[in-house]
């Protein structure tokens, strides 16, 4: 077999994934269809805070075609009721933190309205659906906290009746007295007040589970969406099933989106599992679009106040932040985690501050729980710095540019320790922005903003740089497997929602062991087959994965080696090898893996490998945005957006320019479009597509992208995440241009999301 390099590391190779996509071969929850097959409807608390009085099933459970109706009583005697929740006690943690208890569904009060209080399995869904509208629950309302402010202020009831106010937990990194100092002692000081909206993550494939119980051997299958199947087992079969671990088999197909929010173990799987095991016959549920807005974990949902110190020379002093998190009424998996470990990651970004601090308070509300949407804090972080620089600059009458290149971490500085214990080991952050302004023709924007104003119309220039950190369990495994057919089936602990792990997966293995690019098969998310995982999230996979696959590579080509000397009639020290073919030195004579896999029996050169020195990358980036406004109607729309950002070692461009479009269009749906709203009453304003508004491909411009890599020094392979790094600069760059365009008019901050009515009454404020 020849070697062909365009399939290799660094080739834009075609995702192969897509041709089952496209044909509508893919394989999701919905078309998963076992024998015997029931189906699973939730009946939702319709009210956001009370006390249950009553719950009235006994005429869905006498309904023709119900096979069960579970209520929490149910749940309580199998000891499944209580969902593993997070605790939060890390030393930053300056009071509260404790978990607090979550049923999977409720028995006495209800908190969010959303929340699951009945489940019933029927022979058919349409029946479910009817025996659900015979349930009969009596709730007595109770006065609700539907937002941060609502929340927080004075004499506000709480929550939850048996906790003192709505603070779940008071973090804080940083001293108070090194802040105190510099910001007394600073020349300029300037304050912003910011809102990142929280948004619903509207994956295009709603949440689903489809549970199978095997009584003969005690094993649950659940096929379920995930972002990494092993948390879900772990946590099912702790917390739920009651049952050895190894007894749960988590089977994830295709995943239509995931974005944080298919990351987590949801009062469905338990459910599901529960009705499966009491009934003998599996259990589906999948979600409507409608639950998923009542549902699906939300993300963002801050306030924030950023404060920055500056010297005479405008180089910043001291950063101080303040954030209230909302954390809705439960803490989900990683909610606590999300606006103050995570955020803190890069809160500096690439700027030289010598004294920070940085403080959140969790707090909570009766609405769905938020926890980890794309990005995961590092969008609420880079937007509130890079916002509020853009601000700063305009109050201290400088070019925002060159504040930037002012603060800017030099060459020179590189390992940077920064003021969170983070250490940047690479990065050209002012030739990187230099770049981005070249190529998005800076130097004549005052052209194409008169031609915008002789046409009625606003232009505005924002820029936005961004750095990442890639987060995640250092730990990842592999295994290769190769068939009897010729196909090598590698499994990996990580799983694709979309990313095209498949095809970069495979370019790796294709380089590494020389085998036919068309029979590499990626194995995701089968318990049964892969032991251990810690899935997809922060931007880790090809990181981690990456790792895991060199190592399981070097143990495949270290057990071929022998083999291979045997073929040849030489020494094994004698035998060189690239790509997979082993050579006999000095001479012609070679063997590949491939060729050597079809002269020996089945599994003789299937190998397991892991790793577990996974570090933290920091990909970073500069994003520039024109935006222009129709003032008579508060329109904006992004009209240009350049993009040179810093990944290290790319391994299929195509692939990364893709997925940083995607981070992008995300970015700016929530800057402009995207808002979850809930009334007074806890009642969700925005819970459907027809209020919720998602961005169209007409909202945006053809991105232009070019990558400029400085390899990260933190693993042999160079490179560095690049999954969420377009929804962490995005929503700055788009909103500093916003900010931009209508500052003639005297408008000098607009909140997130700038729809057309906010920016409309913004001009009309200051015109007054």
């Amino acid at each position: 077999m020849g070697f062909d390099v365009k399939f290799g590391v660094g080739q834009s190779v075609k995702r192969k994934e897509d041709i089952r996509f496209t044909t509508g071969n893919g394989r999701y929850i919905d078309d998963i269809v076992l024998p015997d097959q029931s189906f699973g409807v939730v009946v939702r608390s319709p009210v956001a805070k009370g006390e249950i009085k009553s719950v009235d099933v006994d005429d869905a459970r006498a309904a023709d075609g119900v096979l069960a109706v579970l209520t929490a009583s149910d749940m309580i005697a199998e000891n499944a009721n209580a969902m593993a929740v997070p605790t939060f006690s890390t030393p930053r943690v300056k009071a509260g933190g404790q978990a607090i208890p979550r049923p999977a569904l409720a028995s006495t009060r209800v908190c969010y309205v959303g929340e699951p209080i009945v489940f019933i399995v029927a022979d058919t869904l349409q029946t479910a659906e009817d025996a659900a509208e015979l349930v009969m629950i009596d709730i007595d309302d109770e006065d609700v906290v539907s937002s941060l402010t609502a929340a927080l202020a004075v004499d506000a009831p709480s929550v939850h009746p048996d906790q003192d106010g709505n603070k779940g937990f008071v973090w804080q990194l940083g001293d108070d007295e090194p802040i105190k100092t510099a910001f007394a002692s600073a020349a300029h000081t300037i304050s912003l007040d910011l809102v990142n909206n929280r948004v619903a993550p509207s994956a295009m494939e709603p949440r689903g589970v489809n549970c199978c119980f095997h009584k003969d051997t005690g094993v649950m299958d659940v096929h379920t969406f995930s972002q990494g199947a092993w948390s879900i087992q772990g946590e099912l079969a702790k917390n739920c099933l009651n049952i050895e671990r190894d007894k749960v088999n988590i089977l994830t197909s295709d995943v239509g989106g995931g974005f944080g929010m298919k990351g987590f173990t949801y009062p469905e799987h338990y459910l599901t599992s529960i009705a499966a095991r009491k009934l003998g016959r599996p259990v589906k549920w999948n979600a409507t679009r409608n639950e998923s807005f009542l549902s699906d974990s939300h993300g963002r949902g801050h306030l924030t106040t950023v404060s920055l110190a500056f010297d005479g020379d405008y180089r910043i002093v001291a950063m101080d932040v303040k954030t209230d998190a909302d954390m809705g009424a439960y803490y989900s998996t990683f909610g606590p985690y999300i606006p103050t470990e995570a955020a803190m990651q890069i809160l500096p970004g690439v700027y030289d501050i010598p004294v920070l601090r940085y403080r959140v308070n969790g707090v909570l509300t009766n609405t769905v729980p938020v926890d980890a949407y794309r990005g995961a804090g590092r969008p609420e972080s880079i937007f509130a710095l890079e916002r509020t620089m853009t601000f700063a600059a305009c109050e201290l009458g400088l070019d925002p540019v060159e504040l930037r290149r002012i603060n800017f971490i030099r060459p020179d500085q590189l390992p940077y320790t920064t003021q969170v214990d983070k250490s940047y080991d690479s990065g050209k952050f002012e030739h990187v922005m230099d770049m981005v302004l070249e190529q998005s023709d800076a130097k004549r924007f005052a052209n194409r903003r008169k031609e915008a104003e002789n046409r009625g119309r606003r232009l505005g220039f924002g820029m936005a740089y961004y750095i990442e950190s890639t987060l995640g369990n250092p730990y990842e495994a592999a295994g290769i497997y190769f068939m009897e057919n010729g196909d090598l089936e590698c499994t990996v602990g990580t799983q694709s929602n979309g990313q095209g792990h498949e095809t970069v997966y495979a370019q790796v293995l294709h380089e590494q062991l020389g085998y036919d690019f068309d029979k590499i098969k990626i194995v995701q998310s089968d318990t049964r087959r892969q032991k251990k995982g810690n899935g997809t999230g922060g931007s880790r996979s090809l990181i981690a994965q990456g790792l895991a696959l060199n190592a399981v590579s070097d143990n495949v080509i270290e057990k071929a080696r022998s083999h291979a000397a045997e073929q040849l009639e030489c020494s094994g020290a004698d035998l060189e090898i690239e790509h997979g073919k082993f050579t006999v030195a000095g001479t012609d004579l070679a063997i590949t893996i491939q060729e050597l896999v079809t002269r020996l029996p089945a599994g003789t050169l299937d190998a397991k490998g892991e790793h577990s020195d996974y570090a933290s990358t920091y990909p970073n980036g500069c994003h520039v945005a024109e935006v222009e406004v129709d003032p008579l109607t508060g329109h904006a729309q992004t009209v240009s957006y350049f993009i040179v950002d810093d990944f290290g070692v790319l391994f299929n461009p195509m692939v990364v320019e893709g997925q940083v479009h995607g981070g992008v269009v995300q970015g700016i749906g929530q800057a402009f479009h995207e808002n979850m709203v809930y009334d007074e009453n806890g009642q969700p304003v925005t819970g459907s597509f027809m209020d919720y508004q998602m961005p169209r491909a007409s909202d945006f411009p053809q991105f232009h992208f070019h990558h400029e890599g400085d390899p990260a020094k933190t693993n042999v392979m160079g490179v560095k995440g690049c999954g969420e790094a377009g929804t962490v600069a995005a929503p700055a760059a788009v909103m500093n241009a916003l900010v931009d365009a209508l500052a003639s008019d005297g408008v000098k901050h607009i909140d997130m999301p700038a729809t057309p009515l906010a920016v409309w009454q913004a001009l009309q404020q200051v015109a007054v």
